[in-house]
């Protein structure tokens, strides 16, 4: 018994060793895993980006402060945080009563000197009738003339005071100089401004639709940063939608953050109305440097390196083969393949170790 069971132990061990033998032989003999990974080669565009953090921030023009330019106080606010208003919609309204007591005297004023001017100018023409007869002396004609002189200047000053005081008067009301949102309101009614030196704030407009991105570039890939150059970016509120714009300016100072040197690149962009954006937000840029289109690409994880050469495993006839290849460009997915490969062929991922 003890011999049999001697004789089955031999017989099981060698049954084993002729099943690994023969697996060995099997993968030697250049048949694929059967969990390898196939991809095939095909055309594609490939582009190379320059990768940088920006914020959204208004252009020049699109966020005004709103203020008046004579003192008095608040009579009238018509706007709240967040309205949106036309160009020319009337904000706000201070107390103009003294305004307008100024504005009556200057037209009282000016009746004055009105009628003085036309006293001299009348006087004026009877005294030059009676020099023509030697009635008066020349000298009261002179007097004449230097009064009208007088008068006259006088009704010019009067209707200056008049045309000031109408300016001042349409001052105690605030329109909107541009459409757009209200950003916030800095007074409150019956609050007292004074326009001393500067305008005070009532209200900050911004029009949402003039915006563009400031995005910090790396000193590293400035020199890459042209005028004219596509880029996109995404902002966390709308997950992976993609807004198209444009290079429109590198502005020469540096921006130094953490001690990194970054130079702030302007896009400009058109967004959709359905997608609103803000100010600050934070977006994520990529701009675009070159761009291959219509070009063979494998996925960067199916080329291996070997010194400074590259190679694929490319399945034919159902085997692995090495491929000598040579790539181009390259993206963040894909590499660019020049030489070495034609579309459809199947390639392995992860089988290196065939020559």
């Amino acid at each position: 018994m003890k011999k049999f069971l001697l004789t089955a132990a031999a017989l099981v061990t060698v049954a084993v060793a002729l099943v690994v033998i023969t697996r060995v032989s099997a993968k030697q003999a250049g048949e694929p895993s059967q969990t390898a990974e196939v991809v095939r080669v095909t055309r594609r565009e490939i582009g190379s980006v320059v990768k940088a953090t920006g914020v959204i921030e208004p252009m020049v023009g699109a966020e005004v402060r709103v203020g008046s330019s004579v003192s008095g106080v608040v009579a009238r606010l018509f706007v709240r945080i967040g309205d949106k208003v036309e160009k020319g919609k009337l904000l706000a309204e201070l107390d103009a009563r003294e305004l307008v007591a100024r504005r009556d005297a200057s037209e009282a004023a000016l009746r004055l000197a009105s009628a003085n001017l036309t006293y001299s100018r009348t006087d004026l023409k009877r005294k030059q009738e009676l020099i023509t007869v030697q009635v008066i002396a020349p000298s009261e004609l002179d007097l004449v003339q230097q009064a009208y002189g007088v008068a006259e200047q006088q009704y010019r000053q009067a209707q200056a005071n008049l045309a000031d005081a109408v300016t001042q008067l349409s001052y105690a009301k605030i329109f909107a100089p541009i459409a757009g949102t209200v950003e916030s309101v800095s007074t409150q009614e019956g609050e007292t401004v004074a326009a001393s030196f500067a305008a005070p704030t009532f209200v900050t407009l911004l029009d949402l639709s003039r915006l563009e991105v400031w995005a910090y570039v790396d000193e590293t890939d400035i020199g890459r940063i042209h005028v004219g150059q596509n880029a996109s970016f995404t902002v966390d509120t709308y997950g992976d939608y993609e807004f198209a714009g444009k290079v429109t300016a590198v502005y020469p100072q540096a921006q130094i953050r953490d001690n990194v040197v970054d130079y702030v690149t302007v896009i400009r962009f058109q967004a959709p109305r359905d997608r609103v954006l803000r100010p600050e937000m934070t977006t994520t840029v990529r701009i675009a440097l070159e761009q291959h289109q219509n070009v063979l690409a494998l996925p960067v994880r199916a080329i291996h390196r070997e010194g400074t050469q590259q190679f694929v495993v490319l399945r034919v006839a159902n085997r692995p083969e090495r491929r000598w290849i040579t790539s181009g460009l390259r993206d963040d997915s894909y590499w660019e393949i020049t030489d070495g490969l034609h579309e459809n062929d199947e390639v392995l991922v992860g089988e290196t170790d065939k020559h």
